[in-house]
């Protein structure tokens, strides 16, 4: 049926996935206004960019203008369990573009997916948790010749890649797009704050009011897991290994005690750090019967899985749709959701496409940003440029309806000044 290489589930799906990519549409419209001037300018003509990201109604609009401004796009899921079959049989049909991604697809697939992005020799990548950039500088190094520079969509893949940079192993450049700003504290706060406990809710049907939350990591996607929480009326607890993130927490208002008290009195488990086994053996024997765990951050080895299912005598797959249950005992049992993997693109549809138009309306400016300056850039880990955050930044609240203050040229002449003191 397709006429672009793809693999997806099933094509009848397509009329249900084109009704929400364009609804997202509607509620993206940073995004629409710079799609709109790619069409007329076409900056990213002659682009090959291979994509591994999350194939939602969001990223399908984010596909949709990168080829409006030129570029060939190729894209492969990030993660399992977070593709919508609907929305890549649709981008596939509708809109022409080349998608292989099946939802629950095995690792095997998978990586035959980021093998088939990687055959296509793309100048740019697109990444969410950097398995295309750690593929072309280790197996697939022959397809790595025309890298011009890579984004990283996530916190955990920004880590992998400060981490190689600072090995003297990174190939070639790569931009933070999860550290902008208009990313970090938008994207991370309140986009994985609601999609989060969304999953947690639609998972479990479960009263958030009055119960312990656990929000493992007080970083930016963890505040915005607190947060909500706190907002739902839950009692929210933090564990941190930083000791200012902690201090900002308790400043937050919130309770701050270890994983090994925390463990004890949680009804809910939230993990949000990037990092390994967070919840481990000696947490899991301290949980009460009905505990709640689950994780946000980008792969599933937050929860020492393997551990969990040592330690239970019996699990049940599928007590409700998203949720094992992992019997310790016969008086106690822990519910594990999504496999461990993203809760908020497992158990719900990811973050609301109204933060997800900043995030990608950055993609799509760094990308045309990194085509302009690509003879000067160096084989680091950058940061987004400011001007690029203060459009993107504008242009979010213009279509908000909501107007800001200038400075008078007495103000600028002062701030850009020491001549005046006290």
């Amino acid at each position: 049926m397709a006429k672009v290489p793809c693999d997806v589930t099933d094509f009848k799906l397509a009329p249900e996935g084109k009704k929400k990519i364009l609804w997202a549409d509607q509620d993206m419209p940073v995004l629409a206004l710079i799609r709109k001037r790619f069409e007329k300018q076409k900056p990213l003509k002659g682009l090959r960019l291979g994509c591994c990201m999350h194939v939602t109604s969001e990223t399908a609009n984010l596909m949709r203008t990168l080829e409006a401004g030129g570029a060939s796009v190729s894209l492969c899921a990030s993660n399992p369990l977070s593709t919508q079959d609907p929305t890549a049989a649709s981008m596939v049909k509708d809109f022409g573009l080349s998608v292989f991604a099946r939802r629950g697809e095995s690792v095997k697939v998978f990586y035959a997916h980021l093998n088939t992005v990687v055959d296509t020799k793309p100048h740019i990548t697109m990444d969410d948790g950097a398995d295309l950039v750690n593929l072309l500088q280790t197996k697939r190094q022959d397809a790595g010749g025309n890298i011009v520079a890579s984004m990283e969509e996530t916190t955990t893949g920004v880590i992998r890649l400060r981490a190689m940079e600072k090995a003297g192993e990174l190939k070639f450049p790569v931009v933070a797009v999860n550290d902008a700003d208009t990313k970090h504290l938008f994207d991370n706060r309140y986009g994985t704050g609601q999609s989060t406990l969304d999953g947690v809710v639609r998972a479990t049907d479960t009263l958030l009011a009055g119960r312990r939350v656990v929000v493992v990591g007080y970083g930016w996607c963890g505040r915005g897991v607190a947060m909500r929480a706190k907002g739902a009326g839950a009692i929210v607890t933090i564990t941190e290994v930083d000791p200012l993130k902690a201090l900002e927490a308790v400043m937050d208002g919130f309770d701050v005690r270890p994983m090994s008290e925390a463990a004890a009195v949680g009804d809910l488990f939230v993990t949000v750090t990037g990092n390994k086994h967070v919840l481990r053996a000696e947490h899991f024997r301290k949980m009460r019967h009905g505990t709640i765990i689950c994780n946000s951050g980008h792969f599933d080895v937050e929860i020492d899985i393997p551990a969990l299912r040592k330690l239970a005598k019996k699990v049940i797959k599928g007590v409700r749709q998203n949720v094992d249950e992992y019997q310790i005992s016969a008086k106690k049992s822990i519910y594990l959701l999504a496999e461990g993997r993203l809760v908020n693109l497992a158990a719900a549809t990811g973050h609301p496409a109204s933060v997800m138009d900043m995030s990608f309306a950055t993609q799509a400016l760094v990308a045309e940003w990194v085509k302009k300056n690509a003879r000067r850039l160096k084989p680091v880990v950058m940061d987004v440029v400011k001007a690029i955050e203060d459009v993107v930044s504008k242009l979010k609240l213009e279509s908000m309806g909501v107007r800001i203050d200038k400075l008078t040229r007495d103000q600028a002449k002062y701030l850009a000044s020491s001549g005046e003191g006290t």
